[in-house]
């Protein structure tokens, strides 16, 4: 109508906004839009929370394992100290001059001394020696063969395993003097060789036994027996041989068989006194020997007793 103002714009037909939808209010957009940045950086920060909580938790797992280790390794060293203390307490406690252990190291002290002179009985090194040193060829007007094997003779009838009821030499004739003095010595190196084996298996085992309970006070008596006594031999034979020759044979024999006489006993002519005196000498020297091990074994076994534990503390 003329007249009257129009509610459409120019050339739109009339109700052209009447079935469309409204369009929101102006800020209700940027509210939406708002709470969506909002949710979304709730989400991430929950997330980042639960992840932090995460990591803590690995974290004090961690940190109790290694307590936890640190607490049984800790245990086991207060064991340890505790034990070593019990060990050490129970060695202290220990005698060394008890009656097994002074037993023990007598029958020791013996088969050492056994064994070393069944090992100079077959250590035929030092007579050999001797035919040199001595010049026993041009004293007996012998070779060195036939001296040798007059030698390997009288050993091999005094050895255990051999069955020869009588000694026999290859060049020398021998009296009835002279066959009863050897007789009666291979007696004395077969008591010997047969003591050696029986005291050896005897001290192996009671010496085993007596190492379990960490008793090492037999190892001690056996290496102070086995080096002053044959030291005190020793200086003795040194300072008198002659002497100590004579009360030797006096002790193991009771006859006078041992005084040889060249003419009806002449293999004495290859067995001069120097000879027993080497012999004598490395019987000593293995018996020292011996004994210096035993100590060194003693030292040994108990080193952990004269030293910090410093890894126990």
């Amino acid at each position: 109508m003329r007249g009257q103002k129009s509610n459409t714009k120019a050339g739109m037909p009339r109700g052209y906004y009447a079935g469309r939808p409204q369009m929101a209010e102006p800020g209700r957009y940027h509210a939406d839009r708002a709470d969506g940045h909002l949710a979304k950086k709730n989400k991430a920060a929950e997330l980042a929370q639960r992840q932090n909580e995460r990591r803590v938790s690995e974290r004090q797992k961690k940190q109790r394992a290694a307590q936890n280790r640190y607490e049984r390794k800790l245990a086991r060293r207060k064991k340890a100290l505790r034990r070593n203390r019990r060990e050490k307490a129970r060695w202290q406690q220990c005698r060394v001059i008890s009656f097994s252990n002074l037993l023990l190291a007598f029958i020791g002290f013996l088969f050492i001394v056994s064994f070393s002179v069944v090992l100079v009985l077959n250590l035929r090194t030092i007579y050999y020696y001797d035919i040199q040193a001595q010049d026993l060829v041009q004293k007996t007007g012998m070779s060195a063969e036939a001296i040798r094997e007059n030698y390997d003779t009288l050993i091999d009838y005094n050895l255990i395993t051999n069955r020869v009821p009588k000694l026999e030499f290859p060049d020398f004739p021998m009296s009835r003097q002279g066959e009863i003095h050897f007789r009666e010595v291979k007696r004395i190196f077969i008591l010997l060789q047969a003591f050696c084996a029986v005291s050896g298996v005897m001290m192996v085992f009671w010496l085993v036994r007596k190492l379990l309970y960490r008793d090492y006070g037999s190892l001690k008596l056996i290496s102070l027996f086995t080096v002053l006594i044959p030291s005190a031999l020793g200086i003795l034979a040194v300072w008198n041989w002659e002497g100590f020759f004579t009360q030797f044979h006096e002790l193991f024999f009771d006859n006078e068989y041992w005084l040889f006489d060249p003419i009806t006993d002449p293999v004495i002519n290859i067995l001069p006194d120097v000879f027993f005196l080497h012999c004598l000498s490395a019987v000593i020297f293995f018996i020292l020997l011996g004994g210096l091990l035993t100590g060194a074994a003693y030292r040994f076994a108990t080193r952990k007793y004269r030293q910090k534990d410093v890894r126990t503390k």
